[in-house]
C-alpha cells in the first residue's frame, strides 16, 4: 500500500504550494485536493504541479452536476495541469441518476482530456463496478477497512464486466486521520456534515457505524502508521489530513502517516 496525502480546497493555493514538494521528498505517491465554494480544487492542483516533479495530482471531486465536461477540459487548458500527472476525480453529485451521469460524464471527457487519469468516485456497489468497468482509477470515502476490502471486490466485479484484466483500476481511498490530544475532536467536527446528508447517512447505516467513528485519530503521532495499515485494500490510501490549515501542521500529519515522528 502506498500513501497519497489530502487536503480540503481553500483560497490559500500560494501559501500552500510548498507542501507538493514536501510531500514528495517524504515518499507521498499523490497530492490531492477536494473541490468545494471554498477554494477551487483544480487552483490548488495547478499550484502544486509548480513544486514538484512527479507526484501524481488528484482532485476528489469535481460533481458532474455542477461541472460540465467542456468547462472542465477548458479549465484543465487554462491552468496548464500536467495532463501526464493528473487524476482526475468525477462524481454524481446529487444527480438523479448516478451512474448514468458519471458513464455519460466520462465518455465525454476521455476525447477532451486526452492523457488524462479519469477516476471515478464510489461508495456504493453499482458506483465501485462502474470504476472496474470504465474507470481510470476508482476513489473510495469514508470506508471502514472491512468496507474498503468489500469495495475492491466490487471494483474487481466491473473490471470483469468489462473484460479488463483484474488489477487494471487502482483504488484510492480517503483516510481521514488526525494527530494528538484533540484528534478524535476533529474527525467528529469533519463528519458532522456528512452525517447528515442522506446518501452519506446511509452509507454509514450500511457499514452499522458512525461517522465520527470512520478514520484514523492517533493521541500519539507514532500510532497513526500503524491505524492506516489497516486499509490493505487500497492500492493507495490517501491520508486526508485534518489539522490547521499550516504547511508545519499538515507536514505534521504527513510524517506521522509515513513513520517519521521526532520525539522529544
Amino acid at each position: 500500500m502506498r500513501l497519497g496525502f489530502g487536503i480540503a480546497g481553500g483560497p490559500d493555493v500560494e501559501a500552500l504550494a510548498p507542501l507538493a514538494g514536501e510531500l514528495e521528498r517524504l515518499g507521498f505517491d499523490s497530492v490531492w485536493a477536494n473541490d468545494n465554494p471554498m477554494g477551487e480544487g483544480l487552483a490548488m492542483l495547478a499550484g502544486w504541479a509548480g513544486t514538484s516533479r512527479a507526484l501524481y495530482l488528484g482532485l476528489g471531486v469535481l460533481a458532474l452536476d455542477r461541472h460540465r465536461p467542456e468547462a472542465i477540459a477548458a479549465r484543465v487548458e487554462e491552468l496548464g495541469l500536467p495532463r501526464e500527472r493528473l487524476l482526475l476525480g468525477l462524481g454524481a453529485g446529487f444527480s438523479e441518476h448516478p451512474v448514468a451521469a458519471v458513464r455519460e460524464g466520462i465518455g465525454a471527457l476521455r476525447p477532451l482530456l486526452p492523457g488524462v487519469r479519469l477516476v471515478v468516485a464510489a461508495m456504493g456497489p453499482r458506483m465501485c463496478e462502474l470504476a472496474g468497468e470504465i474507470g481510470d482509477a476508482a476513489l473510495l470515502n469514508w470506508m471502514t477497512p472491512e468496507r474498503a476490502a468489500w469495495a475492491r471486490e466490487r471494483v474487481r466485479a466491473g473490471e470483469r464486466a468489462g473484460g479488463r484484466p483484474e488489477g487494471t483500476v487502482p483504488v484510492y481511498g480517503y483516510v481521514r486521520a488526525a494527530i494528538g490530544e484533540d484528534a478524535g475532536e476533529w474527525l467528529e467536527r469533519e463528519s458532522e456534515w456528512y452525517a447528515q446528508a442522506p446518501h452519506y447517512a446511509r452509507h454509514f447505516a450500511a457499514m452499522g457505524v458512525e461517522a465520527k467513528d470512520v478514520g484514523a485519530t492517533a493521541v500519539d503521532p507514532a500510532r497513526l502508521t500503524d491505524l492506516l495499515r489497516a486499509y490493505g485494500a487500497y492500492d493507495v490510501a490517501v491520508v486526508r489530513a485534518l489539522a490547521h490549515r499550516s504547511l508545519d501542521d499538515l507536514l505534521a500529519v504527513a510524517r506521522a502517516a509515513m513513520g517519521q515522528v521526532t520525539t522529544g
